[in-house]
């Protein structure tokens, strides 16, 4: 392709582009768990242009295309809540889950002064379970939603050092 994918927060004008692709790739989970009335395939363009507002979004870019991102609100305790991480189903499996991820992390803790990081996954969701765990995420609950899905919580500490040298 010959552009190399860049990470940088999001943008108001970037709301349609996140939210088009969010609507892409939260249909595999929602085939995975047989419920298309999951919060991502719900969610209004308002309350995502909300969600820009208040906490931090990042959006990866290959070029003008949105092809990622991930958000991060952080509580009055320091415990950031990353949520909604995506990525472009013809970029999966190539690391930039995982940039995203370490952007986000890093971002929060500089930005925000989080301390630690909470996110969470359906059971089944065997991809989205590796990764965290590959990224130092360890489950601490979880929670059954429906008869179909369990929601499993992940979290770890924020280390300083982790974030040095990061972009």
């Amino acid at each position: 392709m010959g552009t190399s994918v860049t990470i940088s927060a999001a943008t108001d004008e970037d709301a349609e582009q996140i939210l088009k692709l969010q609507y892409l790739c939260y249909q595999s989970e929602a085939a995975l768990y047989d419920d298309y009335g999951i919060e991502p395939l719900t969610q209004t363009l308002a309350a995502l242009r909300a969600e820009l507002s208040e906490g931090c979004v990042l959006v990866a870019r290959l070029g003008d295309e949105v092809v990622g991102s991930v958000r991060g609100t952080v509580d009055a305790a320091g415990t950031a809540a990353i949520a909604k991480l995506i990525v472009h189903p013809r970029l999966q499996r190539h690391g930039l889950g995982g940039r995203l991820l370490a952007a986000v992390e890093q971002r929060l803790a500089e930005e925000r002064s989080a301390t630690r990081f909470r996110l969470f996954t359906g059971h089944r969701s065997e991809g989205n379970l590796r990764l965290y765990r590959s990224h130092g995420y360890a489950p601490v609950g979880t929670e059954q939603l429906s008869r179909r899905l369990s929601l499993v919580t992940l979290e770890k500490e924020a280390a300083a050092e982790e974030f040095v040298a990061q972009a």
